[in-house]
């Protein structure tokens, strides 16, 4: 059996290589795997999570999603707790952008804790980025959309974890200000 941090690093290898082409979205086009060590840190630090096994689905919470990882390699590669757990987090891309908005608000209220605690602190790292790096091209518009819409994923999923919870309050009234400030600038 693997230690607990062999299994950290594993996923963050793992991650690092399927992530290996992809950026995030900022002006400096940041290498993506800096979200996934983002989710990872909040969940520690923030959360005090201490399961491996949450803190490795936030590493790889975008991998079924955003890479040609199938579900039965990421189970066979780090068991089926973890690939469960990911594949809670998992939107169908074959649906349209706006119906998987509306599934991830729908079904927030039924996740696990594990899946719950990694979905808040995703959003948080969205949250950071959105008003310290704003992605390159995103209106006032699109950014104020965006941060509403994350604020209804999180209302969903409101008691798992409070220091999450709150840690995400902070940062969605400090990104609703600053967009408020910003349209009193531009209005």
């Amino acid at each position: 059996m693997m230690d607990d941090i062999s299994l950290i690093l594993k996923a963050f290898k793992f991650a690092s290589f399927k992530h290996r082409d992809q950026r995030r979205k900022d002006e400096q086009a940041s290498p993506y795997i800096n979200h996934l060590i983002a989710v990872a840190d909040t969940l520690r630090s923030v959360g005090r999570i201490r399961e491996v096994a949450t803190i490795v689905a936030g590493i790889l919470h975008d991998i079924l999603e955003d890479t040609d990882t199938s579900p039965e390699e990421l189970a066979r590669e780090f068991g089926p707790e973890i690939g469960g757990i990911v594949l809670e987090l998992t939107d169908d891309k074959d649906l349209p952008r706006l119906v998987r908005k509306r599934l991830q608000i729908e079904h927030s209220a039924n996740l696990s804790l594990p899946a719950r605690s990694v979905k808040t602190a995703d959003k948080i790292s969205n949250l950071h980025d959105i008003i310290h790096s704003p992605p390159a091209g995103w209106s006032l518009q699109r950014r104020e959309e965006y941060v509403l819409w994350a604020g209804k994923v999180i209302a969903g999923l409101r008691g798992g974890n409070r220091a999450l919870e709150r840690c995400f309050g902070r940062l969605f009234a400090e990104a609703m200000a600053a967009i408020e400030k910003e349209k009193g600038i531009g209005g």
